[in-house]
């Protein structure tokens, strides 16, 4: 089988200087139902790749629910902005349930997480405002922050000393032009697993004015004793001033919301663009949002299932002495040291040779001589499906060692 035929995709540092088959390592195609084991190419693979950390994707509860709204429903009601005439009373219904999980005043939803955040982003600043934002942010949030027509300054990850030397220059600056300060970090971050330093940012509130954001995709759900977040996590969930999550990862589903006292979240209701003017979140994602919050609370031993195979992945691959980074998360990633050919060859002999599908990142979101093997547990998965990654894991890491990547037909295919 012929992966490079007869044309050049530009892709980046991975397509730059390689005949690559579309749909191989950019754009694959996973078939089947959303589950641990689905079809690639035509093959069972072992996915470690889906957002769908309590399986809630294809719980039977969900899909029951998912079923009757959308033929009650359909996908068209409600029609209208919020605004205009697309409220009803579940969403209100559900904005209450995620302000009382999330241990806050009122909430706001939103039609998706990468849209949402970016306009919760511009609706909260004016040009006389300054922004502290730490430099590992997701694209969400450096698109949000690149909207804002003020001053903007950025923070090394979780460095908090840093963070103070950007705070003190921000106070400076705000004092001058009348504006506020707004901090913006994540309670886990999607690559590296690390949660944000919320504990310690928190508590430079007592030194400087400022309100904080945080973005919490990946601890919604996963982290806490009850799953409200990272920042219940840390303790100090009352010192996140706004609270962002998507439903697309632990809820398995579309939309999101945003959080905080009844002020603000009053304030962007009328000044989130991407609101004011979108058509209002469908029926059939409110209902089934509903029911997966439900779930969510309900059964904890879900999120006991995940943290299960969590704990038993990350200790696995240290005990075989492969890199995991500093993950305080169910994200796990999976450092090596390699160049662009050896990804290639990592990823095709991981998927080829081992049935095993996994995201593969490389430069520019990590440095130039790394490759990231980023996997995402469920609670679908099992201890066995574990065993069987540690091993192929291995085993590639040794081939990466011994050069054979280099040697293989597939890197003929680099210039």
């Amino acid at each position: 089988m012929d992966l490079f035929e007869k044309y050049t995709v530009d892709m980046g540092p991975l397509g730059k200087h390689a005949r690559i088959e579309e749909g191989y390592f950019m754009f694959p195609k996973l078939e089947g139902e959303i589950a641990p084991r689905m079809k690639f190419r035509g093959k069972e693979v072992l996915t470690w790749s889906l957002n769908n950390y309590l399986g809630l994707a294809n719980h039977p509860e969900v899909r029951e629910a998912d079923r009757k709204s959308a033929e009650k429903w359909g996908l068209a009601y409600p029609m209208g902005a919020r605004m205009m005439s697309g409220n009803s009373d579940l969403h209100d219904e559900l904005e209450r349930k995620l302000s009382a999980f999330v241990k806050k005043e009122d909430t706001m939803l939103l039609n998706y997480g990468y849209q949402g955040i970016l306009s919760v982003i511009d609706a909260m600043v004016d040009r006389k405002d300054i922004i502290v934002y730490d430099a590992e942010s997701h694209a969400c949030i450096v698109d949000g922050v690149r909207l804002h027509l003020g001053k903007r300054f950025v923070f090394p990850h979780n460095d908090v000393e840093n963070l103070e030397k950007q705070l003190k220059r921000a106070t400076r600056l705000a004092n001058e032009t009348g504006g506020g300060i707004l901090v913006i970090t994540e309670g886990v971050f999607g690559m590296s697993g690390n949660m944000g330093a919320l504990k310690e940012i928190v508590a430079l509130k007592e030194k400087y004015q400022f309100r904080l954001l945080v973005d919490d995709a990946h601890g919604f759900g996963t982290m806490g004793p009850t799953g409200a977040g990272a920042g219940e996590e840390q303790g100090v969930q009352d010192g996140i001033d706004v609270y962002f999550s998507t439903f697309a990862k632990s809820m398995a589903s579309i939309g999101a919301f945003v959080s905080g006292d009844k002020q603000v979240i009053r304030y962007l209701r009328y000044n989130t663009r991407s609101q004011i003017f979108a058509k209002s979140l469908p029926m059939p994602f409110v209902e089934g949002g509903l029911k997966r919050l439900e779930l969510l609370k309900n059964t904890p031993e879900l999120r006991e299932k995940l943290w299960t195979v969590v704990k038993a992945l990350q200790s696995g691959f240290q005990e075989r002495g492969l890199d995991i980074g500093t993950t305080k998360s169910p994200v796990t990633p999976v450092i090596l040291k390699g160049d662009i050919i050896d990804a290639a060859g990592v990823a095709y002999d991981l998927r080829e040779s081992y049935n095993i599908f996994c995201s593969v990142v490389i430069y520019p979101v990590v440095p130039k001589d790394l490759i990231m093997l980023r996997i995402i547990p469920t609670a679908m998965h099992t201890l066995a499906d574990v065993e069987e990654t540690i091993t192929a894991f291995e085993n590639v890491k040794h081939k990466l060692e011994t050069g054979v990547y280099h040697t293989s037909e597939l890197a003929a295919a680099f210039d």
